[in-house]
C-alpha cells in the first residue's frame, strides 16, 4: 500500500511540475496613458518571463498609451529597451495611432515596433490561441 501511494504521489507530483513548465502565448493589451498602468505592465511582462522563459510575450500599444514607447516621455523606457532584446517578448505600437499623434518612428524606444492595427493585432493572436491580458487601472 505504501508503494502504491507513494508511486501516485510521484506521478501528480510530477504532472502538476511539467503542466507549470508548459509554455504560454500572452498578448497584453495597454491603452491608457497613465504612467502607473505603463510600469505595471512592465513589471508584469518581466515577471512572467523570467517565471516562463520558453513563452512568448506581445505587449499591444495603443489610443493613450502613445508614451510608453516615445524615447523622450516613457517612464519605463530603461526596462522596456532592456526586454525588447529578449526573443519572447515584442513590443508593438500602433500605426493608427502613431499618425494621430504625428510620431514617426526615429521617436520609438528602441526594439518597439509598429503594427498597421493595435486591435487587430490582438484580435489575431486570440485567434492563434494567445491569452489575453487587458491593463489598466
Amino acid at each position: 500500500m505504501k508503494r502504491l501511494l507513494n508511486t501516485v504521489f510521484v506521478l501528480l507530483f510530477s504532472t502538476i511540475v511539467f503542466a507549470q513548465e508548459k509554455p504560454v502565448k500572452i498578448v497584453f493589451d495597454v491603452t491608457s496613458s497613465n504612467t502607473k498602468v505603463h510600469e505595471s505592465t512592465i513589471r508584469h511582462v518581466k515577471a512572467m518571463s523570467n517565471a516562463y522563459p520558453d513563452s512568448k510575450f506581445e505587449v499591444v500599444m495603443y489610443s493613450g498609451a502613445m508614451d510608453m514607447v516615445l524615447k523622450n516621455k516613457s517612464v519605463v523606457a530603461d526596462d522596456l529597451e532592456m526586454l525588447a532584446k529578449k526573443d519572447n517578448i515584442d513590443f508593438v505600437i500602433c500605426e493608427g495611432t502613431m499618425k494621430r499623434h504625428n510620431v514617426d518612428s526615429t521617436q520609438l524606444i528602441t526594439g518597439v515596433r509598429s503594427v498597421p492595427d493595435g486591435i487587430l493585432e490582438i484580435i489575431e493572436k486570440q485567434k492563434e490561441g494567445w491569452g489575453y491580458i487587458k491593463e489598466s487601472q
